[in-house]
């Protein structure tokens, strides 16, 4: 057997590896365990009614900042439409609508992102870390610092982030975890700064306080349209203005 192919498959056996013990290593810490053991019985029992085992599952979030929800959607990996699985308050709300575009501006940022790392020793219990700033982000800012750290996390106070209450963050973060060791790589969070039905964005749109935000509004809306009707994970790229191309 050649030395690159020896190479590449015992790459590929690490990562499986890693991948499948993710969660024996989100075990070491007690807040995970604590997590599982308040929380693990009853997703199981939610899941089953959806005819989903855990061991193959996805989740997809979307949140909304005007109502302050968080909407918690499920599907088995091999599946491609998502259900809904649940809703959760955001307990707390910093800024105004509208996206992040600087460091210390205090606001929750709107647009498409993932979970790209877990935090089980957050200073707010647990969190699940976001992407921002994104490329929409980096290109639609005129500041050289666009701040970070976005997270959604457990307690109830936030300087732009999504914060779910201890309890609420024991069971997304379960969700989560599970999904993780699944597979999903890139678990999707929409951020949308209302439920952009017809009715909402027409209030918004002529609303002249908003004037400024209204096509950065109309691009999410695209988004928004296409997963509400389908419920499918969007397919982003962004283009050179930094608008969302779905």
């Amino acid at each position: 057997m050649k030395l690159a192919t020896i190479i590449i498959l015992i790459c590929s056996f690490n990562a499986f590896s890693y991948q499948v013990d993710f969660l024996g290593d989100q075990k070491r810490y007690k807040r995970v365990r604590t997590a599982l053991a308040e929380k693990e019985k009853g997703i199981i029992s939610t899941l089953q009614e959806k005819d989903i085992e855990v061991d193959e599952l996805n989740i997809l979030i979307s949140a909304f900042k005007a109502e302050n929800e968080l909407e918690l959607y499920v599907k088995r990996k091999t599946d491609t439409i998502y259900r809904k699985a649940g809703t959760y308050n955001i307990c707390a709300s910093s800024g105004q609508l509208g996206p992040k575009h600087k460091q210390g501006d205090y606001q929750v940022p709107e647009g498409f992102y993932y979970v790209d790392r877990f935090n089980p020793a957050s200073s707010f219990f647990l969190s699940l870390g976001l992407n921002y700033p994104n490329q929409s982000d980096r290109k639609k800012s005129k500041f050289p610092k666009l701040g970070g750290d976005i997270f959604i996390h457990g307690s109830c106070v936030t300087i732009g982030c999504l914060p779910m209450t201890d309890n609420i963050i024991k069971e997304l973060y379960v969700y989560a975890v599970h999904a993780k060791n699944n597979g999903q790589s890139k678990i999707p969070v929409y951020i949308f700064p209302f439920r952009m039905t017809p009715q909402n964005f027409g209030k918004y749109e002529n609303d002249r306080n908003y004037a400024q935000l209204i096509d950065f509004w109309r691009n999410l809306k695209k988004g928004y349209d296409t997963f509400s009707k389908s419920k499918r994970e969007l397919k982003v790229s962004v283009n050179s203005n930094g608008d969302y191309v779905f």
